[in-house]
């Protein structure tokens, strides 16, 4: 089916694009989890913002629960330590926590490690400079510890190119950037050494409202690669959400 443009109406705001993409997320984890050996799984992630810790206070047991548990002698009683409490910050900076709208997938053998992210790009990832450069950070941090990536931007509600963003930042040559006029796109890369030389792979796709969306590959570990069926997986995400 074609792509359609979940930021503008007739589909907005009426189908709101959050609960698509959380939605859409999901449909790729569960394709992805049938494509998987054994040792591989794989993880929907999405938030709007960052996932911070709040004040340590809002986690702290009530006094008078403390004080019950150590007079039945509960072993919750002997957990309960003295925080140790900082000074005061010397400086506090504004910062800034890209919306995650991403499927993860963790290899297990031998612990749990992150080797490859889908990132479906949000409206907040392109809004301003430090929102691009945020998100264009988090991928280059993920290339640069070996974890693939796929990156999907369908948002028409801005133009910025965070592909494109991401290779400023990683100090690329001009032949690997997209098009100007290129808003709509997906690309997969895959960080390798070959001979000694560090290496990313890329696979660019351009994409439109009115087209099927491409089918990509994901790398797992390393010549193990999985194929991304974003089409298919689109088609259920608007089916279950009745806008086909």
């Amino acid at each position: 089916m074609p792509l359609l443009d979940h930021f503008h109406p007739p589909l907005y705001p009426r189908h709101r694009w959050e609960s698509f993409h959380s939605n859409w997320a999901t449909k790729l984890a569960d394709a992805l989890t049938g494509l998987m050996p054994p040792e591989f799984i794989v993880e929907e992630n999405t938030h709007g913002g960052g996932r911070l810790e709040i004040d340590v206070a809002a986690y702290e047991q009530p006094p008078e629960e403390h004080s019950h548990a150590a007079a039945n002698g509960s072993p919750v009683a002997t957990m309960v330590q003295t925080t140790w409490t900082p000074a005061t910050a010397t400086q506090t900076m504004p910062a800034v926590f890209p919306d995650s709208f991403e499927v993860r997938v963790f290899f297990t053998s031998g612990g749990l490690t992150l080797v490859a992210a889908i990132e479906l790009i949000s409206p907040g990832n392109k809004d301003r400079p430090k929102e691009r450069r945020a998100f264009a950070a988090k991928c280059a941090s993920y290339l640069h510890q070996g974890v693939a990536v796929i990156v999907m931007d369908i948002v028409t509600s801005r133009k910025a190119n965070l592909h494109n963003e991401t290779m400023r930042l990683m100090d690329s040559a001009d032949e690997f950037y997209l098009p100007a006029e290129v808003d709509l796109y997906a690309v997969a890369y895959r960080p390798v050494l070959r001979e000694e030389r560090a290496e990313i792979d890329l696979w660019k796709a351009a994409c439109a409202v009115g087209q099927p969306l491409p089918l990509l590959p994901l790398r797992l570990t390393g010549d193990l690669f999985v194929p991304v069926d974003f089409e298919a997986a689109y088609q259920e995400a608007c089916r279950r959400r009745r806008l086909i």
